[in-house]
């Protein structure tokens, strides 16, 4: 554990001291490494056979977790959207700011 928190800390110091060179090249790198890491890791999970034997029941329960996830992420917007957006219209209909008023608040002379 405390050779993982090393690496990340070496790693986030080095950032640091290099952080005014430009290191453009440095994204391509991370993302050729994680594809590594998940093909490894696929390498791993194919040749577990209790994972490959439980993959039905595991695929299942991961179906329904993410449902659950996409579900409630599409609630919480819509619900935030409608305080944040909706709701702001229905106030301004009830309650119209008149141009005048629009212009006095903006600090603008309002001429009759």
């Amino acid at each position: 554990m405390f050779t993982i928190i090393g690496i990340m800390l070496t790693g986030m110091l080095t950032g640091y001291l290099l952080r005014n060179k430009k290191l453009s090249w440095i994204h391509r790198i991370i993302t050729l490494l994680i594809w590594l890491l998940l093909f490894l890791l696929g390498i791993d999970v194919g040749g577990n056979q209790a994972i490959i034997r439980g993959l039905h029941s595991i695929g299942l329960e991961a179906f329904i977790i993410t449902l659950a996830a996409v579900a409630g992420s599409t609630l919480a917007a819509w619900v935030l959207w409608y305080f944040l957006y909706i709701r702001n219209k229905k106030d301004n209909a009830i309650n119209p700011v008149r141009h005048d008023d629009a212009n006095a608040m903006n600090g603008k002379e309002v001429q009759s």
